[in-house]
């Protein structure tokens, strides 16, 4: 008689069965010490890394700003250096220019134009209403007078813009907002023109980190996912969709509040998260190991260490998260491979 044929039923629940926990393994104290056993808590986890990615921190498009020379001279004192911290109008260098004296020698012969359009304006005009001379004499001297009035604004509003000194040929350079000085070249001597950005600032705040994500990864990550940088956090900005054909890799822009080590192309490891499934929990990574074909954690119990299967999630920062076991719980952390072979023999 023929026996009847398994049913789709019965196949599918011995496929989808747990598998079967090996018996415990008994340690005792003097075995713990020799091979170097620790445990540690498993905890619930914030959060799944799905990718650590190599990135390069860059300053905000609006962020940062370039101290450009108004006039060309010579440095004749720096008074800054790099990665200070400035406030605004703070002082960073002081410039001497032969610009700054052909400019104050033109301001005095306008404020002396000046004086002679006040005197011949007044004159036209009185002489106007009495009727000795015509309207139109007034008028153009009234011009004079505005066109020499406007020749004196500018040339004054330029040295005051600059900094400019009283009497001499210095002006200086002034921080136009608060921030942290990324570049200084404005060192004693050097020669600084309207071309040279002799300091760069960067603004505090958030500062930016581009990063470049495997193509296999888009439509994984996606603006708005958290990102982390030590203990720093952030957000993802864009995530690319256009892959580089050399490097097989698409752009990723995140936001991070900046701090002491963030600085402007400093190159760092960024962490990008997703939020954690029910039950998710974290163990430090060197408590998950390979057994056979699965991946366990070895589970401290009154009876020895179980080998427990655990589903994998994501590692980062010597942490792995993962399901199959409950907070709280204790794992080995070392010496697990002394346990693997016990419960491989």
């Amino acid at each position: 008689m023929k026996r009847a044929a398994p049913s789709l039923l019965a196949v599918f629940l011995a496929l989808s069965a747990p598998p079967a926990v090996a018996a415990p393994i008994s340690v005792d104290a003097t075995q713990a010490r020799r091979i170097g056993l620790t445990v540690a808590v498993v905890e619930v986890a914030a959060a799944v890394p799905l990718a650590t990615l190599p990135g390069m921190v860059t300053p905000r498009p609006q962020g940062r700003v370039a101290v450009t020379a108004p006039f060309a001279g010579v440095v004749r004192q720096s008074l800054v250096i790099e990665g200070q911290t400035v406030v605004r109008g703070q002082r960073l260098a002081v410039v001497h220019s032969r610009e700054v004296l052909s400019l104050r020698a033109d301001l005095a012969r306008a404020r002396a134009r000046l004086g002679v359009a006040k005197q011949a304006a007044g004159r036209t005009d009185l002489l106007a209403r009495e009727g000795v001379i015509a309207g139109a004499r007034a008028e153009e001297s009234a011009a004079a007078l505005r066109e020499a009035e406007v020749e004196v604004s500018e040339k004054s509003r330029l040295l005051q813009l600059a900094n400019a000194d009283s009497g001499g040929g210095l002006y200086t350079l002034t921080a136009p907002i608060a921030g942290r000085v990324v570049q200084a070249q404005a060192t004693a001597g050097a020669a600084v023109d309207e071309t040279t950005a002799p300091f760069v600032i960067d603004a505090p705040g958030p500062t930016h980190i581009e990063a470049q994500a495997p193509a296999r990864l888009i439509g994984v990550l996606r603006p708005g996912m958290r990102v982390r940088v030590g203990t720093t956090e952030g957000r993802v900005l864009a995530m690319g969709s256009t892959v580089d054909p050399s490097t097989r890799s698409a752009r990723l822009r995140a936001s991070i509040e900046g701090g002491p080590a963030l600085v402007s192309g400093r190159t760092v490891s960024m962490v990008v998260l997703s939020d954690p499934p029910t039950g998710a929990v974290s163990a430090p990574s060197t408590a998950v190991v390979r057994l056979g074909s699965g991946t366990v954690v070895f589970q401290q119990t009154p009876q020895g260490y179980l080998a427990r299967p655990v589903r994998v999630l994501g590692s980062a920062a010597g942490r792995t998260t993962f399901t199959g076991l409950p907070a709280g719980a204790r794992v080995a952390v070392t010496g697990v491979s002394e346990l693997k072979s016990m419960a491989a023999s």
